[in-house]
């Protein structure tokens, strides 16, 4: 944790492997996960351990949080590489329920209506209940999700280790478009707005696609590839490469 004002270090907190997982801000809290196979939540203000939950393998992605279903406390879930979407309470990381799957978990899984919408190493796109963690739908993709998928209502938009872009929906588990340019794979998680959709490829490019058809709008050439997921911010998109 470092001050804005001036980058000096407010806290630091060590965990036992990398950290490669983004934090989640919730409830006064940090909650982060590292290769050491935990997901840590701390005070935000000094950095102390409030709980840790311990998965069997290493947490890479983002945890996201929601509602609980009785509307008084907050969950999470989260991925790791021990194949299962772990889901825990806020307050304490007890366990609640774990969905597994057939191989790891990478990416964060988007959270709305009531479900998860998560992709992972075993091709599939999964849509899971968030108050019970059972299983809704199961969409194949036929590729590596190392990233994670962009939700608006039933439309979830990912890109793959297959070197495209897809657009799926969740209610009935039709593929809606498809997009393919370069023969590079896609780690990126998109932003999407109204009308379009953002993500980056490892063929060093950003990409822009219409959303309701899936077709190539414009791409802006980088130096490097682009893993980093793109933030859309009035007219002007961020991203890093």
């Amino acid at each position: 944790c470092v001050r804005m004002a001036d980058g000096k270090q407010v806290w630091s907190f060590k965990t036992k492997g990398e950290v490669a997982a983004s934090p989640l801000l919730v409830n006064g809290l940090v909650v982060i996960g590292s290769e050491d196979g935990n997901l840590y939540a701390l005070n935000a203000v000094n950095g102390a351990l409030v709980w840790k939950h311990t998965a069997e393998d290493k947490v890479m992605g983002t945890a996201s949080a929601f509602a609980s279903p009785d509307g008084k406390g907050t969950n999470i879930v989260v991925g790791s590489y021990d194949n299962k979407l772990h889901c825990v309470d806020a307050a304490k990381g007890k366990l609640i329920w774990a969905y597994e799957t057939d191989n790891y978990i990478n990416g964060s899984a988007a959270v709305g209506g009531g479900r998860a919408i998560f992709g992972g190493c075993d091709g599939n796109l999964h849509v899971v209940s968030l108050a019970d963690g059972k299983k809704e739908r199961i969409i194949p993709i036929g590729q590596y999700i190392a990233g994670s998928a962009a939700v608006d209502g039933n439309l979830a938009y990912l890109g793959h280790y297959g070197e495209k872009v897809v657009c799926a929906d969740a209610s009935n588990g039709n593929i809606v478009w498809s997009y393919s340019d370069r023969q590079f794979p896609y780690y990126s998680s998109p932003a999407v707005t109204k009308n379009r959709v953002y993500i980056g490829s490892r063929d060093k490019r950003l990409h822009c696609i219409d959303r309701s058809s899936g077709k190539g709008l414009w791409v802006f050439r980088t130096q490097g590839k682009v893993d980093s997921s793109p933030i859309v911010v009035g007219q002007t998109v961020v991203v890093g490469s």
